[in-house]
């Protein structure tokens, strides 16, 4: 019996039998084979069969009765975690300890109440801190904390069960007079926007970032269910693919780059000479001014921040078959428009062997769909929040309707036709050869029944030259996603194959063929029918949450005259 009980310490010891809530749901039955392995080695087989016994039916025991097993006292849990924790029944009330920040403070009768959140939920989780430890406790509004006692079922509504403290510990004081964000106060967007730092700490903002993580992982894993591959595609470009956007050129803050032309010993002297001396320190005019004189470019040549991975995609499709990207883009447009930044998150992806536009459209459909269906059954509470405090009244009811339809498709004669039919008051009217403006995208989404809409085959002078040529050669298979409430959404296109056609284009295209003789030499080596598409994932939050900027749904924005924390 001494030797049942001393392996079945050690046992424990070694994690083999449940002592907690996380242990307990991975232990099953079928693991029980490398456990008799290292049974066998610790004890006797007579021994070893006791104790599997034992587990199996500790295993069972607790399944059928529906039980969390707690292994010691104020086991640490995430709030998300000990609000999902059973109580009642006969359940033990188990002791836990949690940490987080006060979120709301009052007191009743010499007792504290206190909902507390750490941020892995939207709910709070209500601290009941009684006489005499009330006295003792430095909590505010703001305040982080750490929070021991007895999780109980609560007798009030609104919670289902409620902490019942023995210990609290204020781990960091917050002065809620000079703390930005008030309690129980309703900061409107450009309110926060001046505090990004703090804005997280808003009860709308984390539940946004809440969303933004729930909707990453619904991107990847589209892509990673439909055998697409993930490629870091660079950030240092040397081209603008989308054409006529406004980059930002990179320029280093010392004045004695050298080109790639260098020796090796150049380089390595020229570190060394950075090390010893230390980082220098000098102006971007100064920079500039260097460059403006004839000095070298760092890379040798003209480099800036992407404004989009897809020419780097299409090299790996050429291999990979099916490959994405998601990541940082950039674009120095002079705008503070609600659905303009200067850093912005892009969902790019490249198909090899595609030969039809409605090909590619349905997988930007079935994209569109299945990340807004993560969000929805993700994060419930949080998109809740969003209908209540920012998204307009009817919100909910149309963007179901919007994403749980078929999209719309309009070729642009159709759309123009459309327009110039409409009896609505344009700031600018349309003809064919007219690119389409934010009040004209608006427009068709809700003219076709507020649901999203793709305008097709839109001329080949509003498009990049890598767009596949229709046979009129007057079009490009190319369609732009619209939405309601948004506009565009997402840009798409076959590319052009075709090694001749290519070529003829980008002749035409003022410097673009000594830029790009690489892209070139892709059609000239192993060359296949190919197409992609490119989605602004901000964008796309704005339109699923009903929020009125793209500003207000990404971490820190930054736009024209604002690049602040």
């Amino acid at each position: 019996m001494d030797k049942t009980r001393e392996a079945w310490r050690s046992f424990s010891q070694r994690g083999y039998i449940p002592t907690s809530p996380l242990q307990h749901s991975h232990l099953r039955e079928s693991h029980m084979t490398s456990k008799r392995t290292i049974l066998n080695k610790m004890v006797s087989p007579m021994v070893c069969r006791v104790i599997l016994l034992r587990v199996n039916k500790y295993l069972s025991r607790s399944r059928s009765r529906n039980l969390t097993i707690f292994s010691q006292r104020n086991s640490y849990y995430t709030v998300k975690k000990a609000l999902e924790l059973r109580i009642g029944n006969g359940d033990k009330e188990p002791d836990i300890c949690i940490k987080g920040w006060v979120k709301n403070l009052q007191n009743h009768k010499g007792v504290m109440f206190m909902h507390v959140n750490d941020g892995t939920g939207a709910q709070h989780l209500q601290v009941i801190v009684p006489q005499p430890l009330a006295d003792t406790v430095d909590a505010t509004f703001g305040s982080c904390v750490e929070v021991k006692g007895v999780l109980k079922e609560s007798l009030g509504k609104g919670q289902r069960v409620e902490l019942l403290s023995s210990s609290v510990e204020v781990i960091g004081p917050c002065d809620p007079y000079e703390f930005p964000i008030k309690q129980r106060a309703r900061h409107s967007p450009q309110y926060t926007r001046d505090y990004l730092h703090f804005r997280p700490k808003s009860n709308l903002f984390s539940a946004l970032l809440r969303i933004r993580n729930v909707a990453s992982m619904a991107v990847h894993s589209f892509f990673q269910d439909n055998e697409f591959m993930f490629i870091h595609t660079p950030i240092l470009v040397t081209n603008d693919c989308e054409g006529g956007c406004e980059v930002f050129q990179v320029e280093p803050l010392f004045t004695g780059a050298s080109n790639s032309s260098d020796s090796d010993s150049d380089i390595e002297e020229t570190e060394s000479d950075d090390i010893s001396s230390g980082p220098q320190s000098v102006s971007i005019s100064s920079a500039t001014s260097a460059q403006s004189s004839g000095e070298k470019y760092f890379f040798g040549q003209p480099v800036y921040l992407t404004v989009s991975g897809q020419l780097h995609l299409e090299v790996m499709t050429g291999a990979l078959t099916k490959v994405y990207n998601f990541g940082p883009c950039f674009r120095a447009e002079n705008s503070h428009g609600s659905f303009h930044l200067s850093e912005f998150y892009m969902v790019e992806a490249e198909l090899a062997f595609i030969n039809h536009l409605n090909d590619l459209l349905k997988v930007m459909e079935n994209f569109v769909k299945h990340v807004y269906k993560a969000v929805m059954n993700g994060c419930p509470d949080d998109v809740a929040l969003f209908s209540k405090f920012v998204a307009p009244p009817g919100h909910k009811d149309s963007v179901s309707k919007m994403f749980e339809s078929d999209f719309e498709r309009l070729s642009y004669n159709e759309a123009i036709k459309m327009l110039q039919n409409s009896d609505y008051n344009f700031k600018s009217q349309v003809s064919w050869g007219s690119d389409l403006g934010k009040e004209h995208e608006m427009y068709l989404a809700e003219a076709v029944g507020g649901r999203p809409v793709f305008v097709t085959d839109y001329p080949a002078a509003l498009k990049p030259f890598y767009a596949l040529r229709n046979e009129d050669w007057q079009t490009v298979a190319a369609s732009d996603l619209l939405m309601p409430g948004v506009g565009e959404l997402c840009g798409s296109s076959l590319r052009e194959h075709r090694l001749d056609i290519l070529k003829q284009v980008i002749t035409n295209s003022e410097g673009m063929l000594d830029q790009m003789p690489w892209y070139i030499q892709l059609r000239e080596f192993g060359s296949c029918p190919h197409g992609g598409f490119g989605l602004g994932f901000e964008r796309l939050l704005v339109a699923i949450l009903g929020a009125s900027s793209v500003k207000d749904v990404i971490p820190f924005p930054r736009w024209t005259g604002r690049c602040r924390t």
